[in-house]
């Protein structure tokens, strides 16, 4: 990532992801006038391989997202306490969509972790191990499709329910997700996102999409959130620990 990160033109791209997310190449060479598509082409694709960058593909175009997990990894293993703004600004992206927003994911994010499919699927379904990584919060489904849904806190009131829509076991989850914890965020109404497992070279990507208003109270929230679940999800998997167990700062 860092060796992804030591280049001013790929740092510009990701500053303009982080101005606006989304972006096909297009947009995003006319960002860098005195390059060729082409040298953008491989810039980004030293940015996906690094993880900072993912990619959605909605018909003929291309979308361009920043991937804030692999820097909150770093954040939370070695410079918590010296980047906490700087990492939560980051998180807080801001989108303008030029598409329907059911259509194009709003936010994309994704880790690798040292597991099996299986496993990962295990963490997105057992409430015995979401409460771990999923901000305390306890899952309960029978998942299959059309089932309610509902993630519960430590006293036993619903912080989060919705329904299911598609599942694919152990490769996709999709539901319908209405955050209760805040009243204005519940007046939004729902939110789609998919969980997406896929095995990558002898590990398992986890990609989560979501698919909202960039104009909500709930991307803000989302946006800060997700990212913070999914490396806790991978901390969790790959030492047996909560994020932060047994670790200074």
């Amino acid at each position: 990532m860092f060796k992804a990160l030591d280049d001013p033109s790929r740092r510009l791209l990701l500053d303009s992801l982080f101005e606006q997310d989304g972006q096909t190449l297009t947009q995003l060479t006319a960002r860098l006038p005195d390059m060729t598509r082409f040298g953008v082409m491989n810039h980004l694709r030293v940015l996906e391989e690094a993880g900072v960058v993912v990619t959605k593909k909605v018909g003929r175009s291309k979308h361009h997202y920043l991937n804030p997990v692999p820097i909150r990894e770093v954040h939370d293993r070695w410079i918590r306490r010296y980047t906490e703004p700087w990492v939560g600004g980051l998180a807080r992206l801001k989108n303008q969509l030029e598409e329907d927003g059911m259509t194009v994911p709003s936010h994309v994010y994704q880790t690798y972790i040292k597991c099996t499919p299986e496993a990962a699927w295990n963490a997105i379904v057992s409430g015995d191990l979401t409460v771990q990584y999923y901000y305390g919060t306890r899952v309960e489904s029978d998942f299959t499709e059309a089932a309610p849904i509902r993630y519960l806190s430590p006293e036993g009131s619903v912080v989060a329910d919705g329904v299911i829509i598609a599942v694919d076991e152990p490769h996709r989850l999709e539901l319908m997700f209405h955050a209760r914890w805040d009243q204005e965020l519940s007046e939004e109404g729902p939110v789609r996102m998919v969980w997406i497992i896929d095995e990558a070279n002898g590990l398992t990507s986890v990609t989560v999409e979501s698919y909202m208003d960039p104009e909500s109270k709930t991307y803000g929230d989302f946006s800060g959130g997700i990212p913070y679940i999914v490396a806790g999800m991978k901390t969790l998997l790959e030492t047996g620990e909560p994020l932060g167990s047994g670790r200074g700062g």
